[in-house]
This record gives C-alpha cells, sequence and structure tokens, in this order.
C-alpha cells in the first residue's frame, strides 16, 4: 500500500514540477540538471507556488493539513510559497451517512436510536478527521441539544503512511538543502505528527475542550462548550451545540449589533490570557472555529470549537516569550538579541550588537502604526532571514504558536483594521510579567516548594548517617561541611519561611476583622 502510495506521490509531483523545487536547492546542481534531461518534455505556465498548492490538493486531506501547517513556517518557504499555502482550505466532502452510524454503533455497542432522542444523519461539518452532525441526548441523560463528532473511517493507516512519506521527504531535505539541519525539517514532521495524532483520539480533543473551559469558567471573553463524557469514546466525541455567527460574516455581526473594535481588542487578550495565564492555547483559530454569541446573555463574546489542534508552554517558554514581547514593545532590541543568545538559540558567539542592529532594522519600520499597514508574514519573514545570517535555531514546539499568531493577524485585519496590536497587548504582558515577579509571584512560589521542603528537611539527619555510615575510602571532610552548610542554610530558610507565613496569616486575620 505504501509503495502505491509512494508511487502517486511521485506521479503527482513529476506532474506539477515539484522535483525542480526541491533539487534547485541542492548545492551541486547536477541533481537538479539531471531531472531537466530527463524531463524534457515539461513546460509550465503557472507559477511553481500556485503548482506547490494544486499538488498538495491533489494527496489528499493530510498533505493539505500539512500544507497549513508548513505555511507558517516563512523560515523554510519563500514569501510567494507561504501565501499560497496559506490560501489552502480543508474542503473535504462528508462520509456517507451510513458509515457514521456504523461508527457510532461500534462505539458504543449500539445503535444511534438507543443512544440519542433525535439524530441528524446530515452532517453539518466535514474535514478531513471528523465530522459533525447535530443531535439530542435522551431525557434521562439531560435532553440536551449537542453536537456529535465523529472520526472518520480507517485514518489511522492513510495517516500513518502518509506520514512515513513525510518524514522520507524531510530527510531529502535536510540532505540537498543548504539550510536543512538548521531549520530541521524532521522535526517539524515530528510536530505535525505528534498533533496529528492527538486529533485522532477524540477523548484527548475532550479533554482540550474540557480544559479549555475549565480555564474560562466565569469569563464573558470566550465560551467553550461542555463535553458530556458519558457519551464520549476514542471515535465519538459528544458536546455542548453551541449557537452564534461565524466570524467570517462581519455584515451579520455588524446586523446584531457586535461592535467590531471591541470584538478585535478582546481576541487579543483572550489569546494572550492563554498563552501567558495558561500555557494552554486553541491553536487552531482559524474563522471556521470561532463563532460569535448574539444571545442576550452572552452578547459578543467568542465561541471556541474543534480542539483537536491545542498548543501548551512551559513556564520557561512563557518568560521567554513574555521578556521578548516586552523588549518588543519598548524598543529594547538589545535585550532581544541577548535573551535569543542566553538562551541558546543563538551560539554563544554572536556579537550582540550586531544581532541588535539587524532585529532593529526588522522591527523599528512597524511600530505605531495599525494593524492594516503591518503585516506579520512579511515581519516574520524577515525575521527568519535574519536568524539564517546569524545562525538561530528556529524552535519546533513554538510552531503552533507562530501559526496561531498569524491567524490571530487575520481575524483582526477582518475586524478592525486600524487595532494597534502593541497598544492592546502592552498592558495585559506588563501586568502578567509584574505579577510572576512580585509579591504573589512570591507568595505562590511558596506555596508551591512548601510540600517539597516539608518532605526534604527531615531527611538531612538520615543523609548525614548514611554519609557517615559508608566505608572511609576517601576524606569525608568536605562533604560533611557542605552537608552541615546545608542544613543551617534551609533551617534559617525554614524559619524565614514560617515567619512569612506567620506575618502573612496575620495580615489575612487583621484584614477579616477590620
Amino acid at each position: 500500500m505504501r509503495l502505491f502510495r509512494l508511487a502517486k506521490i511521485l506521479s503527482i509531483a513529476s506532474r506539477y514540477g515539484l522535483d525542480e523545487m526541491i533539487l534547485e536547492h541542492e548545492p551541486s546542481g547536477r541533481l537538479a540538471a539531471l531531472s531537466r534531461a530527463l524531463h524534457f518534455w515539461r513546460r509550465f505556465d503557472t507559477p511553481p507556488a500556485v503548482r506547490l498548492r494544486q499538488a498538495l490538493e491533489s494527496l489528499g486531506p493530510i498533505f493539505v493539513k500539512f500544507g497549513q501547517v508548513l505555511s507558517t513556517r516563512r523560515d523554510l518557504l519563500r514569501t510567494d510559497i507561504a501565501d499560497e499555502l496559506a490560501k489552502l482550505q480543508d474542503r473535504v466532502p462528508p462520509f456517507s451517512s451510513e458509515l457514521a452510524l456504523a461508527q457510532i454503533a461500534n462505539a458504543y455497542g449500539r445503535p444511534a436510536s438507543e443512544v440519542f432522542a433525535e439524530f441528524d444523519a446530515t452532517p453539518v461539518a466535514s474535514a478531513s478527521i471528523a465530522q459533525v452532525h447535530f443531535a439530542r441526548l435522551r431525557p434521562e441523560d439531560g435532553g440536551h441539544e449537542v453536537a456529535v463528532k465523529v472520526l472518520r473511517p480507517a485514518m489511522h493507516g492513510v495517516i500513518a503512511n502518509d506520514l512515513a512519506l513525510l518524514e522520507t521527504l524531510a530527510g531529502v531535505l535536510e540532505k540537498v538543502w543548504s539550510d536543512g539541519k538548521r531549520l530541521k525539517p524532521r522535526e517539524v514532521v515530528g510536530e505535525f505528527a505528534k498533533y496529528l495524532y492527538d486529533e485522532l483520539d477524540l477523548m484527548r480533543e475532550a479533554a482540550n475542550c474540557s480544559q479549555l473551559r475549565r480555564n474560562f469558567s466565569g469569563s464573558r471573553l470566550l465560551q467553550v462548550p461542555e463535553v458530556y463524557w458519558d457519551q464520549c469514546t476514542t471515535t465519538v466525541m459528544v458536546m455542548e451545540r453551541m449557537r452564534g455567527i461565524p466570524i467570517s460574516q462581519t455584515e451579520a455581526l455588524i446586523a446584531a449589533g457586535i461592535d467590531l473594535p471591541a470584538l478585535s481588542r478582546a481576541g487579543v487578550e483572550i489569546f494572550f490570557t492563554q498563552v501567558f495565564r495558561d500555557g494552554f492555547f486553541h491553536a487552531d483559530m482559524h474563522p471556521g472555529n470561532i463563532f460569535i454569541a448574539v444571545d442576550p446573555v452572552h452578547h459578543g463574546s467568542y465561541i471556541a470549537l474543534d480542539f483537536g489542534i491545542v498548543g501548551t508552554l512551559t513556564d520557561a517558554d512563557k518568560n521567554y516569550l513574555a521578556q521578548n514581547f516586552l523588549a518588543f514593545f519598548q524598543r529594547d532590541y538589545k535585550r532581544v538579541a541577548t535573551a535569543h543568545i542566553e538562551a541558546g538559540w543563538a551560539p554563544a558567539n554572536t556579537r550582540a550588537d550586531e544581532f541588535e542592529a539587524a532585529i532593529r532594522a526588522v522591527c523599528e519600520p512597524i511600530f505605531d502604526r495599525p494593524l492594516h499597514e503591518i503585516s506579520f508574514g512579511r515581519v516574520l519573514l524577515r525575521l527568519f532571514q535574519t536568524s539564517r545570517r546569524f545562525n538561530v535555531e528556529i524552535q519546533p514546539q513554538l510552531v503552533m504558536l507562530q501559526k496561531t499568531l498569524l491567524n490571530i493577524e487575520g481575524l483582526g485585519r477582518q475586524l478592525d483594521p486600524n487595532l494597534d496590536l502593541w497598544k492592546t497587548a502592552k498592558p495585559f504582558l506588563e501586568r502578567w510579567m509584574s505579577e510572576q515577579i512580585g509579591r504573589h509571584a512570591f507568595r505562590l512560589g511558596i506555596q508551591q516548594e512548601a510540600p517539597y521542603w516539608a518532605r526534604t528537611l527531615p531527611q538531612l539527619p538520615r543523609l548525614v548517617h548514611q554519609a557517615l555510615a559508608q566505608p572511609k575510602a576517601a576524606d569525608l571532610t568536605p562533604l560533611l561541611a557542605e552537608l552541615t552548610r546545608m542544613q543551617r542554610r534551609q533551617g534559617r530558610l525554614l524559619a524565614l519561611i514560617s515567619a512569612l507565613l506567620a506575618a502573612l496569616l496575620a495580615a489575612l486575620l487583621a484584614s477579616q476583622y477590620l
């Protein structure tokens, strides 16, 4: 099966001239000359970028989805190719209602008519991984109106084969492309594979949905559907049916009385809250997955759908990104340069002053300008060109964040072309940073570390005894001295913590009686 798939890929690549686009980066030029000689009859009138998009569409939904992800990696692509890949849409015909009902019966061990009081066999949405039907739960299960997401049949085998071929192609790119090793195409494919396999497990998507809903519990900015866990399996996900207007229908939003500039600012706040407060963000925020509520209770709030792809960031990632964002907003390009070097993203021998000057040349022209005059795509492209010059390593774990940033740009342009992204985001980031280094952060750190200290401090006498009981193979004086210093230091630290906690408790009690 894989050989047949490979033969089809090679046939389509030849038809659209993709071999020329790849081999032109081979340093010696011999392979490109050989390819032209073997395909002497080919003549192409359409630009290479258009041919690449057409080839991916011909190869099917997995390659379309990979092209969508790849469009965010403007460090790997020319501007025209990245712009063309951004046009890729996940247009996939729905599979038959009979197959959907069979998937449901297989998941529950009983037909859909016994699980749902009502089930609409006509899908309302269809994508490469799954499709969605509307239904109603039985009265004993609450009788709620629900959306039922059903996984496409036999997806695991198709995806495994296509990913194996993508990994092979990435390995070839590393060998024939001079920038291949630095830009890590195999790691990009690996990240894509991880997210794709995550999408195949609808229980994981349900957990993502539940986590995002909990993160924004009580928020007036974002609504997330409730998950009905009793009806969820790895191939069927059942969640609350949400009603709203697709964010792409701006005329309908205006007619419904939605304030578009306020909506665009709320979108920026939602994004930065997910990234920097939670380190957990919706990473597929294209217009098809975002609705706007128009009911009286939630009027003007965002509705998020489709949680198959989420991004996560570590505390180190969040701090690094926040420092860079704030440095950009404050035009502190020296701090941006040194942060890259200190994080190991740029070689240790990089001259910070030269790196600072290069970053300034990219970023200075975009400040104090409205969003409609700024293209993040072009800014990212110039930053990536700068990164190539200074041998900066692109971090694969941030690919989804880059993709989401470009989605935010598109939504912002659509809703309010005059949105000043910098002024909207800067106060939020400054507040977040103050929380990370202020009294709140200190108190939180004590609360988080207290259990570890409580476990470790009583163990010190035993550790000293074990050290003394060891056979005398060397002079243990330095070790004992170090253990003694550690015990004294931790004793002083415990006393300080006790005093601080006592003071904090006293302050809380006093505030209750005042």
